[in-house]
């Protein structure tokens, strides 16, 4: 096996202690979060006595007016900032309100027109919750339905199975939008749909707005739930429910069912159909049990953990660690070079790699002595590109040179914080129709950077969960979970040469600075991958540091070419990424909600919801 990179000599850094005692470290985490707690507790009474006092009402203009304002600083166009209109139960009051008498007109004629009309077994487990249950059901505008406390106990007669978790009921026009979905999708055989929270006056509070089929998020985290609809023949094929499943009921079901189905036969449907009484609770151990049969019967070489926010799989490597050429373009840079490499070198456990140095024209003293000397380093090599800048094509020349089964494309201004994040992104790409992998990266302040990309987001594509602070779930812990974006940034994006190869690698050609490492990963997607980003890789991005954004930002005629370029070519994922959910807004990265909601089926205007 090739042994880690050495440093050179002459640059010595100071290793980071790693000798500290396990217990006595633990013992002052235990201390300072316990501390913390307190702080905590302390600032969340403050701010409950600031919000109910009649200075905090009276100051709500200047505070709306101040963060108004600091959206335009930001870069937030003022028509964005203003499209913030209010609460979710305004968004609910003036989008998902449906019960019109011409809604209703409207819905008679749909139905008229289909081949056929689904008939609903609904399925819960809770006998309890029966009778919020019946109560949403008899509200339906759809009535083809019977109800079912508990496991059928003999041959379904009904089309299709609507599993809700304890506690769930349906909005009054789920059922209809269900077999709208099914009739204009026959291929369909599992569908799922967004959900909130009600209390017992009707109050919605609570959304997630979830994306379409997302199978490595499926498995952090249930999109079934808390509600679920399969087709009765899948149901039966899949073994229906097991009750020995310790409350994971729902989960286990949808893990069978979807070993069962390609992924074109599931449907997500883009609207609150269902509302719990509670938000839902993260997954716990007989979900990960669940999970730990899925991989089982799938053959995956995997493991399930449970996580404050939800499942974690620990995918195994070989017992030989594929070997990895991590590719590091540069000009000049000496102190983000040094403090990339050395970070690299001296925190990464991940035994197997190389690390290929490529100096653009580098002309600073200083920097060309630091690189001659990491050249002469066994698992070093610098490579001279004096060609103009094009981030692309220094990628895709180094690539062509890399020994590795597995191309790392790093920035120079990334520092490793987290000694396992090569293992767990090479774990990753490794996976069966996994194409990139991106990595959780953080500014200085531990404050998200890049969360993935979301396209559409500014006009073409932004981080998720920009700028939100490094503990913090996100919208529906999507911030802590490894899931499938559309696209990752190249800033740290890991990836097997022979995928890099079979798409042509960057495009050199058009896309020389802007947008490559995107329309890298959707042309990944187009040929059949999904891309994979993990909380669990985390590094810090010393954003603007890099000669990148500065060569960017003196050629705008180029940036505009290449988004001209972007918007040819993937106009309609950038319209409507699959990854994301069009009651979610564009303006910003902070996945608020739209206002209006887009219409999911075409290019057109904002539209709200039938």
């Amino acid at each position: 096996m090739f042994s880690k990179p050495t440093l050179p000599a002459a640059q010595p850094f100071p290793r980071r202690r790693r000798g500290l005692d396990i217990a006595s470290s633990n013992a002052q985490l235990q201390r300072q979060i316990g501390l913390l707690e307190v702080q905590v507790k302390a600032l969340d009474a403050q701010v409950r006595g600031m919000t109910q006092s009649s200075s905090w009402r009276l100051t709500a203009p200047l505070r709306w007016l101040g963060g108004h304002f600091q959206r335009i600083v930001r870069g937030v166009p003022a028509a964005a900032a203003l499209a913030k209109r209010g609460s979710y139960a305004d968004w609910v009051a003036r989008y998902d309100n449906p019960g019109s008498d011409a809604r209703e007109d409207s819905r008679r004629v749909e139905m008229a027109a289909w081949p056929t009309r689904p008939r609903f077994l609904v399925l819960t487990s809770n006998a309890a919750s029966l009778q919020e249950t019946t109560r949403s059901l008899a509200a339906q505008s759809y009535k083809e339905w019977k109800l079912q406390a508990g496991p059928p106990t003999a041959p379904v007669d009904a089309d299709w199975i609507v599993w809700l978790e304890p506690g769930c009921t349906l909005s009054a026009h789920a059922l209809f939008t269900i077999a709208k979905e099914i009739a204009a999708h026959p291929e369909a055989r599992m569908l799922y749909a967004d959900t909130d929270v009600v209390d017992a006056a009707g109050g919605r509070s609570d959304p997630c707005f979830k994306p379409d089929w997302n199978p490595d998020l499926f498995l952090s985290r249930n999109l079934f739930s808390p509600m679920g609809v399969v087709q009765t023949s899948l149901f039966d094929e899949a073994g229906g429910l097991n009750a020995a499943t310790n409350g994971a009921q729902g989960f286990d079901l949808a893990l069978r069912c979807v070993e069962h189905v390609r992924p074109d036969q599931i449907r997500h449907i883009p609207r609150i159909l269902s509302h719990s009484s509670a938000p839902l609770a993260a997954p716990d151990a007989a979900d990960a049990q669940a999970l730990d049969r899925h991989f089982q019967r799938t053959g995956a070489a995997a493991t399930a953990e449970v996580t404050p926010h939800g499942l974690r799989a620990h995918y195994a490597l070989p017992e030989a660690p594929p070997f990895v050429s991590l590719v590091i373009p540069t000009r000049n840079g000496v102190n983000l070079v040094r403090q990339c490499i050395e970070s690299i070198v001296l925190e990464t456990a991940y035994p197997n790699y190389e690390i290929l140095l490529v100096d653009n024209g580098s002309d600073d003293v200083e920097a060309l002595a630091y690189f001659a000397a990491l050249d002469a380093q066994p698992g070093i090599t610098v490579i001279r590109d004096d060609r103009p800048f094009n981030y692309s094509a220094l990628n895709n020349a180094a690539v062509a040179q890399a020994r590795g089964e597995l191309i790392g494309l790093l920035n120079n201004d990334i520092e490793v914080i987290s000694s396992d994040w090569l293992h767990e992104m090479v774990s990753l790409a490794l996976q069966p129709g996994v194409g990139a992998v991106g990595a959780k990266l953080f500014y200085p302040d531990m404050t998200i950077q890049h969360g993935g990309v979301v396209l559409g987001v500014g006009g073409m594509a932004g981080h998720a969960h920009k700028h939100l602070p490094s503990t913090v779930a996100g919208h529906g812990g999507r911030a802590q979970l490894v899931q499938n974006f559309s696209a990752v940034t190249a800033a740290c994006l890991v990836v097997r040469k022979s995928l890099y190869e079979q798409v042509g690698g960057l495009d050199e050609a058009q896309l020389g600075v802007a947008y490559n490492d995107v329309d890298f990963c959707l042309r990944l997607r187009e040929a059949g991958y999904r891309n994979v980003w993990t909380p669990y890789a985390e590094l810090l991005h010393h954003e603007s540091a890099s000669r990148g954004l500065e060569v960017a930002a003196e050629s705008r005629d180029r940036l505009a070419r290449e988004s001209a370029f972007m918007q040819s070519r993937w106009a309609g994922l950038i319209a409507h990424d699959p990854a994301y959910n069009p009651n979610l807004t564009l303006d910003i990265e902070d996945f608020d909600l739209a206002w209006p909601p887009r219409d999911p089926r075409s290019d057109a205007a904002p539209a709200t919801h039938p």
